[in-house]
């Protein structure tokens, strides 16, 4: 019993560790960039004081909502990454490199091809892309899901050229000015954020996540064995269904307002686990929290590295996911149960 009270302190604290870790990220985030706002300025506007208006403009317009969407989408990210390598029990896998993302991001795009709006019509495309992704994984994989998840990532490998080719003839048939918006878009764009679309990603990641959560039980099973979490009465298949829809319902919301931004569910989950174990009761929170400072961080790099111009936050993320993902292939995730 002791034992048991230890370990939920202990779960607790590094909750609330990597929450004051975000927070602390935000708030530097929040005074960095081109035009210098001052701390005094900040906490005045954020305690509903007397600041200059151009500092209330910079601060409560442009940067609190970005960072806002930046620790939501990170958050997205790194919990749909938790989720595909315990389901497909493989450390590569990441809503990026199975295709997810990707298949959202095309239906995204179609849905702005269309006319259609960020209201609804966008982020309803977007989540269908990303669901239709999924579908293709499980249909074209469906006889190796459980034993072999290689083949599940290299069938993610060829839908993510399948879609990145598709996305590119898109772009190529588009000659009006949308042309640079969606190319930025394509690879990460957090600048156009407002507050109906930051109302919209809370929303769906909210329960969501909640839900992902209850499932905490489901995940170390799964993460054990197909077998074992079968031997238990588990039914692996239904379980695992549930879990693919909700993540892509997440990355869909996402992609739609953030576009596309690779590595942070590979990177995230897996720095998380070298210190927290693999029990996804500690694992969830920690690694949602910490994608979401990640992509934070990445963020006010994106936007203050070329200064006055700036970088799609992907572009960041790409640099540091590379060489993570060549790491991971050297060590073939020694560490995991896999076939």
């Amino acid at each position: 019993m002791q034992y048991k009270v230890k370990r939920g302190a202990e779960g607790f604290l590094g909750i609330l560790g990597m929450g004051l870790v975000l927070l602390a990220v935000a708030g530097a985030s929040l005074l960095t960039g081109a035009v210098e706002v001052t701390p005094a300025q900040a906490l005045a506007l954020l305690t509903g004081g007397d600041a200059p208006e151009q500092a209330r403009l910079i601060l409560l317009e442009i940067r609190l909502p970005r960072i806002a969407l930046a620790a939501l989408a990170g958050y997205a990210l790194a919990l749909g990454g938790v989720v595909f390598q315990a389901v497909l029990r493989n450390p590569l896998a990441d809503p990026f490199i199975l295709g997810v993302s990707s298949g959202s991001a095309f239906g995204a795009l179609l849905g702005i091809a269309l006319g259609l709006g960020f209201g609804f019509g966008v982020p309803a495309l977007s989540f269908v892309g990303a669901l239709v992704t999924i579908l293709l994984l499980l249909a074209l994989g469906l006889r190796t899901i459980g034993s072999e998840s290689s083949t599940i990532l290299l069938t993610g490998v060829i839908i993510n050229s399948f879609f990145t080719a598709t996305i590119m003839f898109l772009l190529s048939i588009t000659t009006d000015a949308r042309l640079h918006a969606m190319l930025f878009w394509l690879y990460g764009d957090l600048s156009q954020t407002n507050h109906d679309q930051l109302a919209l990603v809370a929303l769906v990641l909210l329960p969501a996540s909640l839900i992902l959560y209850g499932f905490t039980r489901h995940l170390n099973l799964l993460t054990a064995g197909e077998d074992t979490a079968m031997r238990l009465g588990m039914d692996v298949v239904r379980t695992k269904l549930v879990l693919l829809i909700l993540v892509s319902l997440m990355i869909g919301a996402v992609v739609a307002f953030s576009g596309v931004i690779g590595f942070v569910g590979l990177i995230v989950p897996h720095l998380v686990r070298m210190v927290c174990g693999p029990d996804h009761r500690r694992l969830i929170p920690l690694a949602a929290l910490g994608g979401a400072a990640f992509l934070v961080a990445a963020d006010t790099l994106a936007r203050t590295l070329i200064a006055p111009s700036e970088l799609p936050v992907g572009v960041i993320s790409a640099f540091l996911g590379a060489p993570f993902f060549i790491f991971l292939l050297r060590i073939k995730g020694s560490q995991w149960n896999r076939s």
